[in-house]
């Protein structure tokens, strides 16, 4: 039997109410016992006067049972509401662990949920990010998540596999009968099918991956082509110096901002010139290495310097001397000083090139949508929030899927293709929980805040 949990589910300070969160098989025990009532009716507030041990009374509030398997974690659950101040919070959970029960573990109550199949991984993790969502498309995606939308996705997937798995394994049940399954054209129709699906929801992920997680974005260029103002402007504050003395900034300025609903964690860098002393040089270093790797290269330059017209990227690897990450931008900026009007707000020249003026602010809508064109993001209404480990295995999915497409086209081997397709089945399966590596469950609650 499952020992008995506790823990302030409110967060530290001082508020109006605080909640402390019970579940096992003595929550209602306890319950009882620190509202002195014989018993506590299933899903109804009861106000008690809150006592100790002893009877000493710690506090006045509420008190409301939830007996399993109809709770969160499908255990006995009990909730006490008393008031906020963390001295009362911390009586209280002080007379309910000398009451029996143990202090929760950090994600504790969603990982019993989970054990118990009131929820999978995929929602179990997207509580996480809805508390922790930075944006209102963050909170959208992370409730989709929640509500099962991602989970639904990934079960249709399965489910389109398994008939896809029936079908190539019937070939080796029956090796005797004279039945070519493989070569039915309705394997590489099932098998498109599936590719289909999986790219949809490979796709809606990804957009996930960066509501939930932000993007490392850096801003590069020569000194003086106004990295610090597009800085001030994106963030609204005055947070990097800006002067017309080149080599200004000399270390990385670090600032969260919201663009256009992506969360972005912007980094402002040191100006890219040879004749630099040796503190600029250091800066210079560092704001090399950070751009390599970042998730989104900010490279700006002065609208009205002809050498950095029409970049491409490989033109670009070689002025920087370093690959660049997979999404960039080109930001021309200071277009209020061309002599007339830029030739658009944000074109392909070949990269994607976005003129604007850091000064009175012109182009910065169009900034905005370069950054989300530059990051491939798609905002659907169907886009759930998702983690870096999802990512990892989709992308297993589709490989295996791929490696079965090319077998079957090539060389039509029902144990190598089968192969393939248990590779894909069982990332999905991990994605869920219904397979879990030994050390996957601790290193996912681990992340969670204490009393959820």
């Amino acid at each position: 039997m499952a020992d008995t949990i506790a823990a302030i589910a409110t967060a530290p300070g001082v508020g109006g109410i605080g909640v402390l969160r019970i579940s096992g098989p003595q929550a209602i025990a306890i319950g009882c016992a620190l509202s002195g009532r014989r018993h506590l009716i299933p899903r109804q507030a009861h106000f008690a006067r809150l006592c100790d041990e002893a009877g000493a009374p710690l506090d006045e509030g509420l008190v409301l049972a939830f007996p399993g398997p109809h709770s969160f974690t499908g255990e006995d659950v009990v909730e006490v509401q008393g008031h906020g101040g963390p001295v009362v919070l911390q009586s209280l959970l002080g007379a309910v662990l000398r009451a029996g029960a143990r202090q929760a573990g950090p994600g504790e109550f969603s990982q019993r949920a989970f054990l118990n199949d009131r929820i999978d991984l995929i929602q179990a993790e997207a509580i996480a990010d809805l508390i922790h969502a930075r944006s209102e498309a963050a909170h959208r995606a992370a409730l989709r998540s929640l509500a099962g939308g991602f989970s639904k996705a990934i079960h249709h997937l399965e489910q389109q596999l398994t008939e896809l798995r029936v079908w190539v394994e019937a070939s080796l049940d029956f090796p005797d009968e004279d039945l070519d399954l493989l070569a039915d054209p309705q394997v590489l129709r099932r098998l498109g099918a599936l590719e289909d699906g999986l790219a949809t929801v490979l796709r809606q992920s990804q957009s996930g991956q960066v509501l939930t997680e932000g993007v490392r974005a850096v801003l590069l260029g020569e000194p003086n082509v106004g990295k610090s103002s597009l800085m001030n402007r994106l963030t609204d504050n005055e947070t990097s110096i800006v002067t017309d003395v080149p080599g200004t900034t000399r270390d990385i300025v670090k600032e969260q901002v919201l663009i256009d609903g992506i969360p972005l964690l912007l980094l402002d860098t040191a100006g890219l010139r040879e004749q630099a002393d040796q503190v600029e040089t250091e800066g210079i270093r560092r704001a090399q290495a950070a751009a390599a790797a970042a998730d989104l290269l900010l490279y700006v330059s002065d609208a009205r310097d002809e050498t950095a017209a029409g970049l491409d990227r490989g033109a670009l690897e070689t002025r920087l001397g370093f690959s660049l990450p997979p999404a960039v931008c080109h930001i021309r900026n200071k277009s209020d000083l061309l002599p007339s009007p830029p030739p658009g707000l944000a074109e392909q020249v070949p990269l994607a090139t976005v003129w604007v003026s850091a000064k009175s602010g012109d182009g910065l809508d169009a900034l905005r949508g370069a950054v989300r064109a530059a990051l491939g993001l798609q905002m659907e209404n169907s886009t759930f929030s998702a983690r870096a480990r999802h990512l990892v295995l989709l992308k297993a999915a589709e490989h295996a899927l791929r490696e079965a497409r090319t077998l079957l086209e090539s060389f039509p081997s029902a144990d190598l293709v089968a192969d393939q397709l248990k590779i894909a089945h069982d990332a999905f399966s991990e994605m869920t929980g219904q397979v879990t590596p030994d050390d996957l469950l601790g290193k996912i609650f681990s992340t969670f805040c204490i009393g959820k």
